[in-house]
């Protein structure tokens, strides 16, 4: 079913009148009335969306989360399962992929109806890339991690043939791969890492892209908690440090996105302590250079950009989050646990524990 557009708050005759009133005489208590309603009509707005349980067939853990459009998304996880849905949600078909069984498939990146790109998180080569142009009924193994000490993170497509692979450090250096034809993924030289620094796969989104040049991501671990910046398709990054915590080797950015080219948003925390709301987020309104800090409700796994409604969702184990200022402020709207999440079009769903999927509802 299509989410309805979101409800407009608008003012009648009378408020109109009573803000000519203030305009023109400046009085102090009708301003304070009409701000009082502002903010009454911002609380509705930041209220006004929820998330709608649908039956996914799975009982793994979902932490891959891709939408194409308003009918076509795909899901993966655990085990390595995956899901398709084609009629917005109503029925997801899932199965999974041969010789596999072993892996999680936190990565995901559906291209259309039939084109998928997944990626496996996992000690050496438990990473993995796969890909397959037939809906799943077949699948092609791209990569296979070389390294035994390394571990892929995330992966993402600038467009059907462009992409980039993140993954911890291996001898002081993260790990980055690109593709410029979808289907061969060579190593690039990555950029330095802390000492005890990585990134997280808690939802294939610490990496993000935008345009067919530029991409982020975030670090975790102790000391970590920055955001790498390259606008030359991974050949070379510049570092920005955030106010999200990196106190512990559990603590650290485990999702951001940009709505545009200046204006992103950063969350995670601690994820082994996922009530905690300090070092939670933060927000950059100048392409990521710098941050300022804010704070969701709990931890967060996976961050997103809804355009329709102008407004970010965040998501995380304890429930999920709502801003519509650029990620400055949050309310949370939903206690429901769940990993991962994807907007496309005027509708997004969230992935999680136990096969658990949720279509986002406006209002």
């Amino acid at each position: 079913m299509e989410s309805r557009p979101p409800r407009i708050v608008s003012f009648d005759h009378r408020s109109l009148a009573v803000a000519a009133q203030n305009r023109r005489f400046g009085a102090a208590r009708v301003s304070k009335r009409y701000a009082a309603f502002a903010a009454v009509a911002v609380a509705a707005l930041a209220s006004a969306q929820s998330w709608v349980p649908q039956e996914s067939g799975a009982t793994v853990d979902l932490r891959g989360a891709s939408a194409v459009n308003s009918t076509v998304a795909w899901a993966s996880g655990a085990k390595g399962v995956f899901l398709r849905t084609t009629d917005g949600g109503m029925n997801w078909n899932f199965g999974a992929v041969p010789a596999a069984g072993d892996v999680d498939f936190r990565g995901l990146r559906a291209l259309d109806a039939k084109t998928a790109i997944l990626l496996s998180s996992g000690l050496g080569e438990r990473s993995r890339i796969y890909k397959t142009i037939d809906a799943g009924e077949n699948w092609q193994a791209l990569r296979i991690n070389p390294d035994p000490k390394g571990f892929w993170d995330a992966l993402a497509m600038w467009d059907s043939m462009h992409g980039i692979m993140v993954g911890d450090p291996v001898n002081g250096r993260f790990t980055i791969y690109t593709t410029s034809d979808g289907v061969t993924w060579e190593p690039l030289k990555g950029p330095a890492a802390g000492s005890n620094e990585g990134a997280f796969a808690a939802s294939n989104s610490c990496l993000f892209v935008r345009g067919l040049h530029e991409a982020w991501f975030g670090t975790g671990g102790r000391g970590g908690a920055r955001v790498l910046h390259t606008d030359d398709n991974g050949k070379s990054w510049t570092p920005a440090k955030t106010p999200i915590r990196g106190d512990s080797e559990s603590a650290g950015i485990s999702s951001l996105a940009f709505s545009d080219a200046m204006h992103g948003v950063a969350v995670g925390g601690d994820y082994m302590k996922p009530a905690e709301a300090a070092g939670s987020a933060a927000w950059t309104a100048d392409g990521g250079r710098t941050w300022s800090a804010s704070r969701t409700s709990g931890y967060r796994s996976a961050v997103a950009y809804f355009a329709p409604s102008k407004m970010w969702i965040a998501t995380g184990p304890s429930g999920s989050d709502v801003s519509t200022d650029g990620g400055k402020t949050w309310r949370n709207f939903d206690g429901a646990a769940y990993y991962a999440l994807s907007f496309a079009g005027s509708s997004g769903w969230a992935m999680g524990p136990k096969g658990a999927i949720a279509k986002l509802k406006t209002e």
